[in-house]
């Protein structure tokens, strides 16, 4: 059953009256609620995440469809992690909504939750995100329509989809960094033990209303034979917790033969990963790849505890190649769960960085930025020189935020600052800064000193993470992401006090050719609070002075060759 724009209770923003007086319900958005039934579920009466699969794939391409007015196909599914399962008689509600759309693809946003009909309990299970793409129509290819953010939810979904996106086009890129070698062990378990192979015949029921086989349906499959992989390992029946993201490479009609293979490629501790892919063909043609993924298990104790695992010994050249590559993947997906999906207030000051982890570092940092930039319940506590100071508290926590305009162009606006190096300039504060490592074009790793509050005290150095990005579209702000991380060759020294920053930056807007308006934000941890609470407080102006020397300093090198990209660094 699919109802499409009904009210989501705990799932939506809270409601918004327009001005029609009308409930205002994202046009994009497409709720599924279904009831497990017996023929949806596993061994232990829980829904089949196979069968989930399905179901999230259709909600979403209803929604993408609605959103692109023509038929649309799965790309690409990010991670998903599903925190519990759900059992026989329990209702299963999926909400879909288009997040934000680029030229032919638009990322969706799939919730899934569930609901105890006897003690009206309900609880999340999973959060994804796909990716569709527009088909092409007669009249050629779909230039597909800008969605307009309206909730401030709606907003951040909005802004965080061009990071994601941004995350999902490197995301290969580091595999090959993290490889090592395997360790043999005497009583493993051979991986060839583990092998399964499926074919399936693609009827009129697996497809959808393109006559292309479901993505759902192919995704139901690959858990089937990757399911039974992985029970081939433990003698026992597994429980699936995480699929890595994957790309669909093709698509798959009625009367293919659908040949799936899985085996598990390397068994950890508690949990192992299991590669599978489906590749399609009909009649006497040559196999044509459709999709990979993998999939990580667990098995289960008695008291819903993870197992321990009996130890792989894969099978010679790409057997190791699978093992060795599946601990990159472990350590990617560890990354990914400690620095992104923890809430906000749920990450350490200071993050360990290392080359592995750069891409979510990087992902953490300018999401947390837009995320402060998307609050709108910000007060207004002085305005002096056209220099506003608005604080937030929340959490416990108070975020200041500063904003002025300058009559320079944004993009050297976004140069000038970008380059810490120059801070000193203009910022008191920042007594000297040095370029400790250029991780990419767009991360740079500095270190910053700065002078001592009191009169007697150390004065703070700290090591951080620049990240900037340029707008993707008219609808984006340039932005410059600051963060503390930790790094093994700086440890603190005597002589400073080691600072903290756990979110700081400048968002960058383009007003007209010749003026722009930056905003800076400060999420105060206690290292920074002292630098700025007399200015919160309203006992001193030391803020407006700073930004007023920052406006001059712009104004002074709105021409200036030195802040090309090409030579900022």
């Amino acid at each position: 059953m699919t109802s499409e724009g009904k009210d989501a209770g705990i799932m939506l923003d809270p409601q918004l009256i327009q001005e029609t007086g009308e409930v205002y319900r994202n046009p994009t958005e497409v709720q599924m609620s279904q009831i497990v039934l017996p023929c949806h579920a596993n061994h232990c009466g829980e829904l089949s995440v196979g069968q989930l699969l399905k179901w999230m794939d259709s909600t979403a391409c209803l929604s993408a469809e609605r959103h692109a007015g023509c038929s649309c196909v799965t790309a690409s599914v990010d991670d998903i992690h599903f925190e519990h399962t759900i059992g026989v008689g329990q209702v299963v509600s999926i909400i879909a909504k288009v997040n934000r759309a680029f030229t032919s693809s638009m990322e969706v946003g799939i919730l899934v939750t569930c609901e105890d009909l006897y003690s009206d309990r309900q609880w999340k299970v999973c959060h994804a995100f796909a990716t569709f793409v527009s088909r092409r129509t007669e009249s050629g290819k779909v230039q597909l329509k800008q969605v307009i953010p309206y909730t401030q939810m709606e907003q951040m979904e909005y802004s965080l989809a061009a990071e994601r996106r941004r995350m999902r086009l490197i995301h290969a890129e580091i595999i090959t960094d993290l490889l090592r070698e395997c360790q043999e062990y005497d009583d493993a378990v051979p991986s060839e033990k583990t092998r399964v192979e499926s074919v399936e015949l693609v009827l009129p029921p697996h497809a959808n209303h393109q006559v292309s086989t479901f993505g759902g349906q192919i995704m139901a499959w690959m858990e089937n034979v990757a399911t039974i992989a992985a029970s081939r390992l433990c003698n026992a029946h597994p429980t699936l917790r995480t699929i890595d993201m994957f790309h669909f490479r093709g698509p798959s009609h009625i009367g293919d033969r659908l040949v799936l293979k899985a085996i598990v490629n390397n068994a950890f501790k508690h949990s192992m990963e299991v590669g599978v892919c489906a590749e399609a063909y009909q009649g006497g043609e040559p196999l044509r790849h459709i999709n990979s993924a993998f999939m990580t298990f667990e098995v289960l104790d008695s008291d819903r505890k993870p197992r321990t695992l009996p130890h792989l010994r894969p099978e010679p050249v790409d057997g190791r190649r699978r093992y060795k590559e599946a601990v990159a993947r472990k350590k990617i997906r560890l990354d990914r769960k400690y620095i992104i999906s923890c809430k906000q207030t749920q990450v350490p000051l200071s993050v360990p960085w290392d080359p592995s982890n750069q891409m979510y570092l990087s992902y953490n940092n300018v999401s947390a930025l837009k995320l402060m930039d998307t609050r709108n319940n910000w007060v207004l506590t002085s305005e002096k020189n056209k220099v506003r100071l608005y604080t937030l508290e929340e959490n416990h926590m108070l975020c200041v935020k500063v904003e002025m305009y300058v009559s320079v162009p944004a993009e050297q606006v976004f140069h000038l600052l970008s380059d810490l190096r120059r801070r000193k300039e203009w910022d008191r504060h920042y007594e000297s800064c040095e370029v400790i490592n250029q991780a990419d074009e767009d991360d740079t790793l500095y270190r910053v000193v700065t002078p001592s509050v009191s009169k007697g005290s150390k004065g703070k150095d700290f090591i951080l993470l620049a990240s900037r990005r340029k707008p993707c579209d008219s609808r984006d702000p340039y932005l410059i992401a600051l963060r503390s991380v930790t790094l093994p060759n700086h440890p603190p020294t005597e002589d400073f006090s080691r600072g903290e920053v756990l979110c700081a930056g400048f968002t960058i807007w383009e007003e007209s050719s010749s003026v722009t308006k930056f905003t800076y934000y400060n999420q105060a941890t206690p290292g920074v609070l002292p630098y700025i609470s007399t200015d919160v407080a309203g006992l001193s102006s030391s803020f407006y002075s700073t930004f007023s020397a920052c406006s001059q300093f712009l104004e002074a090198n709105k021409d200036s060759l030195s802040a090309l990209p090409s030579s900022s660094f």
